[in-house]
């Protein structure tokens, strides 16, 4: 395993006090490995706010400032539940999906939406989303089922693969440029697809 997986990062601040004490208030009831990734799966899907849903300010990125403000967009809640399982020893890396941002939900302009990977040693890597239900998006933690609020449907749309230990520099680039939920609405991170 790589130990990156277990770090923290500067946006991944798993040794914030704060991020601490909330990673050990969720392990207390645990009674195991699944269930404490259950339930700091289920905390940041419940209880932070999803920004764009909400219409809330201001725009958070590190996993502190997730958990101080109760509020963040997909990125910064797959930044807090990092931070979390990372705190309590359980590895955990972020992971995006390339999706159409189109009303139609087809075609340009696309955009990242950010989850997570957890390592669970009955599974290996298990896919994450704690976005944020809502109607017609719901996610559930039911290992080694993967349950996504999106499903990619279109050739530019796609699950990337790879299991990052640190954002994209995209990513953190719009969250930390942006003072306003309408300023990451408007420039939405993304990739281009080289395939």
């Amino acid at each position: 395993m790589n130990p990156a997986f277990l770090h923290p990062t500067p946006c991944i601040d798993a040794d914030h006090p704060s991020v601490v004490a909330q990673a050990r208030a969720l392990a207390e009831e645990a009674g195991s490995t699944q269930d404490l990734v259950r339930r700091c799966f289920e905390f940041v899907r419940d209880e932070i706010r999803h920004s764009s849903d909400h219409r809330l300010n201001p725009v958070t990125c590190t996993a502190s400032d997730v958990l101080r403000e109760r509020t963040g967009f997909c990125y910064a809640k797959s930044h807090l539940l990092a931070a979390l399982l990372r705190a309590n020893g359980v590895p955990a890396g972020l992971c995006y999906q390339r999706l159409s941002m189109a009303d139609s939900g087809q075609g340009a302009p696309y955009g990242l939406h950010g989850l997570n990977a957890v390592w669970l040693a009955e599974f290996g890597w298990v896919r994450l989303d704690a976005r944020g239900n809502k109607p017609g998006l719901s996610t559930e933690f039911r290992p080694p089922a993967v349950s996504l609020a999106y499903t990619a449907r279109e050739p530019q749309e796609r699950d990337l693969p790879e299991i990052w230990a640190e954002p994209l520099p995209v990513v953190r680039e719009v969250l930390q440029g942006a003072t306003r939920f309408e300023d990451v609405l408007a420039r939405l991170p993304d990739l281009e697809l080289l395939t």
